[in-house]
């Protein structure tokens, strides 16, 4: 598979109310078709988001930004643009990081989470001295099987405490 060279094509979804802020890497092929995070009808980050939250999945975009504006939660990704195969964050290449600040900025951001060990290595890379630890969660890919649906419950838990 061949490399191609791939821009953030949506906005980030946040506002003053954010509190936590979740990041991937960059959209997937099918985020990006849909012009939405986590959009891959096998990735797992809406259950669990939902699961963490105690809420109903919403059917749409509308209603999930709804959802996470509503409960605190502000949505990107680490990188604005690379060269990747398809999905496979372990083929990214030539990485250009977002302007996160704009974030931090705006929001009393109390906690960063990253979906995925590459979008982690990813924040520590391009933001490590920015005052904003990162917290790594597992990836809600439907590529990652290394742990049970009830493993990543326990570690996407980790979120409400930053709620409250």
């Amino acid at each position: 598979m061949s490399s191609d060279k791939v821009r953030h094509e949506f906005p980030p979804l946040y506002d003053g109310n954010s509190r936590v802020l979740i990041l991937g890497t960059i959209p997937s092929p099918k985020s990006r078709e849909q012009g939405f995070y986590y959009m891959h009808p096998q990735n797992r980050f809406w259950r669990m988001l939902c699961s963490v939250l105690g809420e109903e999945l919403p059917a749409d975009i509308k209603g999930r930004k709804a959802l996470c504006l509503r409960r605190g939660i502000a949505l990107w990704d680490v990188l604005e643009s690379c060269e990747i195969d398809g999905a496979s964050d372990a083929s990214i290449k030539n990485a250009r990081p977002n302007e996160l600040q704009r974030i931090f900025d705006a929001a009393d951001i109390r906690a960063v989470f990253t979906t995925g060990k590459k979008a982690d290595a990813l924040y520590r890379r391009f933001f490590s001295d920015n005052g904003h630890p990162a917290i790594c969660l597992p990836s809600t890919s439907p590529a990652n099987r290394t742990i049970t649906e009830r493993q990543m419950l326990d570690e996407y838990m980790k979120i409400a405490q930053y709620l409250e």
